[in-house]
């Protein structure tokens, strides 16, 4: 007979050229042998600002994700991407809408996620890093001004091509977290699912006293929330042990 003890189960819709969330997200979850995480990929290969990029974080493609993924009898989805940042969070919400409409099943997303962070730690002005072009960290910054949050300054890695993010090294990270931590933010941000952020957030917390919020650590934290169970370590951001 197989066992009745049934662990949480985590459905994650992935972009198909990230390398760096699933391992990461396991990472993050150590040992834990509570939570189990299952991942289906949509076609998402390039970050801009225009139509043939915006088309990749398609609804229907979402939902159709989503349908497949519920089959596995997962407990909650997370769209594990971070578009929503410069489409606009009323993007993603409408997004979640339809994906619990089309499986029963709760959902999140990447910039939800964060929304639910910044209003349960009283973030309200944040230092953000991400690898992208200066443009969207321009249409992120406003589309985080809708939603109560001010960008006190912000860096850039000038990439588009989804894959490269996930090449970006700690050490290529740090003068930029640094100099934003230095501006005293209530969290330095770094934006990007496949932007290896977690593994640097101990390392500044500790040198700067400015909390870190990386989007990996951030939609698995929400993941957990919204199931009931255990948070993280608070090597991950010390914010994400707590509720």
């Amino acid at each position: 007979m197989p066992s009745q003890t049934r662990k949480t189960r985590i459905g994650m819709i992935v972009p198909s050229s990230n390398t760096c969330l699933e391992p990461q997200s396991y990472r993050i979850l150590g040992e834990r042998d509570d939570v189990t995480i299952h991942f289906t990929r949509i076609p998402v290969t390039r970050i801009a600002l225009d139509n043939s990029s915006d088309k990749q974080f398609d609804a229907v493609v979402m939902r159709s994700a989503a349908e497949l993924l519920a089959t596995a009898d997962v407990d909650v989805f997370a769209w594990n991407g971070t578009s929503g940042s410069w489409l606009g969070a009323d993007h993603d919400r409408q997004l979640v809408e339809g994906i619990t409409d089309a499986t029963g099943i709760p959902a999140t997303t990447s910039t939800l996620a964060y929304m639910e962070a910044f209003r349960s730690f009283g973030t309200e002005r944040i230092g953000l890093f991400t690898p992208y072009t200066a443009d969207v960290n321009e249409a992120i910054i406003r589309s985080y001004e809708q939603d109560g949050i001010k960008t006190i300054d912000n860096r850039f890695l000038g990439l588009s091509d989804n894959e490269s993010f996930g090449r970006v090294t700690v050490d290529e990270m740090r003068p930029g977290s640094l100099e934003l931590a230095a501006s005293k933010p209530d969290a330095l941000i770094y934006l990007c699912t496949n932007l290896y952020g977690a593994n640097i957030a101990a390392e500044i917390e500790a040198g700067t006293g400015v909390p870190v919020l990386d989007s990996v650590a951030v939609t698995l934290w929400h993941c957990l929330k919204m199931a009931g169970v255990p948070l993280l370590d608070p090597r991950w951001g010390r914010l994400l042990a707590s509720a």
